[in-house]
């Protein structure tokens, strides 16, 4: 029994689910605003998550477009040799099996993570947080809907509706076929997934991410990047949490107070650690344990360190491995922090905010691993295969 779909079931999938969320645009609207006014919680990151508006449909729109346009990631040949017996040995792409996305809020989740695992040829399983349950039925029944039309068993994605209980049990002891899971969200989240799970999981980790003002740095870039890694998306795990002023930075307290000005401006609350303690309109950080905190708030730290070597270790030591950025017209030096800063995403003179699968060009993601294994940043459509060996003989024997 065939159990893998082809290419062009699987893209006109995707096609099908394109039409059926324009056609249920003020379905989904209206699914959405009843889980938003069923939020009662103050964290402000989780209710940016959890709306829905038509520019995040557009999003799932334009992910499952260029997902459709996207060659087969399945069958790719990787490697080929030739025995000395005459076997032929190659190795090629193919999908996990059945992979469990687990995740808070986010009901686009539902349309573009799900969207890449199908189009790998994975199966779905689908957890979402209680909070976004309205939304993700009305979209895993679009999807039910789209599988349908093409003759589709719609196991292909099924959403699980558990309790924390359940999930635990399910996690430890699952009740079918489970090859990978990729958590998506809060440290909590992952903590628990990782603490359950007896298959594979991909952490999609937490932010926490620098940038270094370096002493040659253009100033005017340096405030366009750090406005614009920290107050665009606060929800975003690839928002900037603390900045590091290199300490013979030129004009540094005429380019600290327009940095303060300029934060103020988005209502950002300004910690500082000793070394800049007193600065205007900020307030000391209590203790170091602060220098490990992803914020995803209008909150922030500025620190100070005398050259780049310590701001490497500084992030080394404090940073998720998710981004870093340094700004510098010095070559040299931004080429030293970048090979030795370890994270996913390593930037010179441009904003954090990059680090995403589809302004990365893989038409999308997964998730942004901040593991080493077996794929770091963000997984894309063509990470999200293992491989297989295909060995051909005519009685070769050992």
């Amino acid at each position: 029994m065939n159990t893998q779909l082809n290419i062009k079931q699987r893209n006109a999938v995707l096609i099908s689910m394109t039409d059926l969320i324009e056609e249920n645009r003020e379905v989904i609207l209206a699914a959405n605003k009843t889980d938003l006014n069923s939020y009662s919680g103050d964290d402000i990151s989780m209710r940016d998550r959890l709306k829905v508006d038509h520019g995040k449909i557009d999003g799932m729109l334009l992910s499952l477009r260029q997902l459709a346009a996207e060659p087969d990631p399945l069958g790719i040949e990787r490697f080929a040799t030739t025995h000395e017996n005459g076997m032929t040995i190659s190795n090629k792409t193919a999908p996990f099996g059945t992979i469990l996305i687990i995740y808070e809020s986010r009901p686009d989740v539902t349309i573009e993570a799900a969207g890449i695992a199908f189009k790998s040829g994975n199966k779905i399983l689908l957890k979402g947080g209680k909070e976004s349950l309205n939304s993700n039925l009305v979209l895993v029944g679009l999807w039910h809907r789209a599988l349908q039309e093409h003759n589709c068993a719609t196991d292909w994605v099924t959403y699980l509706q558990f309790d924390r209980t359940q999930t635990q049990a399910f996690l430890e002891k699952p009740s079918q076929k489970l090859d990978l899971i990729v958590p998506r969200g809060g440290e909590k989240l992952i903590a628990f997934v990782k603490q359950h799970a007896t298959c594979p999981v991909i952490v999609s980790g937490r932010g926490n991410n620098f940038v270094y003002v370096a002493a040659e740095a253009d100033l005017q870039m340096a405030l366009d990047v750090i406005i614009n890694a920290k107050a665009t998306k606060i929800s975003a795990c690839n928002a900037l949490d603390k900045v590091l002023i290199a300490r013979d930075l030129p004009r540094k307290q005429e380019f600290l107070q327009l940095l303060v000005q300029q934060l103020k401006k988005h209502e950002v609350t300004i910690l500082t650690d000793h070394k800049l303690k007193g600065l205007e309109g900020t307030t000391e950080m209590e203790n170091e344990s602060v220098w490990h905190e992803e914020f995803l708030d209008y909150k922030m730290v500025i620190g100070q360190v005398p050259d780049v070597n310590e701001a490497i270790a500084l992030i080394n030591t404090y940073s998720g491995g998710h981004s870093a950025a340094i700004i510098t017209a010095n070559n040299e030096t931004a080429a030293n922090f970048m090979n030795n800063v370890d994270c996913a995403a390593v930037y010179h003179n441009a904003s954090t905010r990059f680090t995403d699968g589809g302004q990365f060009g893989l038409g999308g993601e997964l998730a942004i691993s901040t593991d080493k294994l077996h794929q770091r940043g963000p997984i894309g459509l063509q990470h999200l295969v293992t491989n297989k060996w295909y060995v051909k003989g005519n009685g070769q024997t050992r």
